[in-house]
């Protein structure tokens, strides 16, 4: 209810009053008026003004009896006036009661608006720290922690592509070319399906799937694998993504105990073979292919045997440049790698 409305039946009102201008004063007589937020002492003589009041800051002295006292300041309430019209006292309350529900109303609006923002703030931190927590245990994970996350992938992997190849040769080939082809802390393991290349696991670990070096005529093709597979996704990239799969209280797990439930990368390993393979941009290749003595076309027709979707790759090959072609495996070493699965 604003003023307006609690004064549509008092227009026009007034009525007598007795006003002291100060404490040592006498009383005077005269005419009190109502206004939508203001009280005006008249003379009743000449309708001279005397005093006008704000009536948000009226105070009355003498709740409840009568005559009402009022005073336009409850902290210095020198200049009263005394009212006995219960209709005047009735208008006086009421519109103080609407003067203050309005000026009520912005404080409310803003309880509403700080709750609401509240809410949101909830809201955030429900959709945002869970993932804040588990971005922050991809990036803490040690290179050891980050390894057994990448071997809790693989062991779910093999269910769809096979068990990792054991073979002892053969491991020691991929262990041997390792360093130099992609690092020094790299774990190359193969699985007997096809992969359609190599994939990046968490903790610096590269899977191969055993059709690239049984259909290959030599190992350009997996070693262009496996560097692709190490341009296109760094390890803290597939820690991260690997730890969203498991959640965040196996990511919380991980953070207090270094260690994941048995099942935490369940169905990782179906969801990767059923999307593409990462790939990096293709010319950041032949840089990488350069220092090792390694052609790009081996690679480029793995996965293009046409040439057309590869040819910058092709165009682009190092060998061609002049780069000196290294052997990478001698035959004996070659063999051993293509019979890794086999046994």
């Amino acid at each position: 209810m604003t003023s307006s409305t609690a004064l549509t039946e008092f227009q026009r009102l007034e009525a007598q009053g007795s006003w002291r201008e100060r404490p040592d004063a006498r009383l005077r007589e005269v005419i009190v008026s109502v206004g939508e937020a203001t009280l005006t002492m008249m003379d009743p003589k000449s309708d001279r003004p005397l005093s006008h009041w704000s009536l948000p800051a009226v105070t009355r002295l003498n709740p409840g009896r009568l005559p009402a006292l009022y005073t336009p300041s409850s902290t210095a309430p020198d200049e009263t006036v005394e009212i006995e019209d219960p209709l005047m006292i009735e208008a006086i309350e009421r519109v103080q009661r609407a003067i203050a529900a309005h000026r009520a109303t912005p404080g409310r609006l803003r309880g509403v608006v700080t709750g609401a923002a509240v809410l949101v703030m909830l809201a955030g931190l429900v959709f945002w720290l869970p993932d804040a927590l588990i971005r922050h245990a991809a990036r803490i994970a040690p290179p050891a922690q980050a390894r057994n996350v990448g071997l809790s992938v693989l062991a779910d992997l093999e269910r769809s592509a096979g068990a990792v190849c054991r073979r002892t040769s053969g491991q020691q080939v991929l262990d041997w070319m390792s360093p130099d082809l992609i690092g020094a802390d790299a774990l190359i393991q193969v699985v007997p399906g096809p992969l359609n290349g190599a994939r990046r696991l968490p903790g610096d670990l590269y899977v191969l799937g055993s059709d690239l070096l049984t259909t290959a005529p030599g190992p350009e093709a997996a070693a262009g694998h496996l560097i692709a597979a190490r341009l296109a996704v760094e390890d803290k990239a597939v820690t991260l993504d690997a730890l969203r799969h498991a959640g965040l209280m196996a990511s919380l797990r991980l953070m207090t105990l270094g260690t994941l439930p048995r099942d935490a990368m369940e169905g990782l390993g179906e969801a990767m073979l059923a999307g593409p393979v990462p790939r990096p941009d293709l010319a950041a290749l032949p840089p990488a292919f350069a220092p090792l003595g390694l052609s790009t076309e081996p690679y480029a027709r793995s996965i293009d045997p046409t040439g057309a979707a590869v040819l910058p790759l092709i165009e682009a090959d190092p060998i061609r440049a002049g780069v000196e072609p290294a052997d990478l495996l001698t035959d004996a070493q070659w063999l051993a790698l293509q019979q890794i699965c086999a046994g």
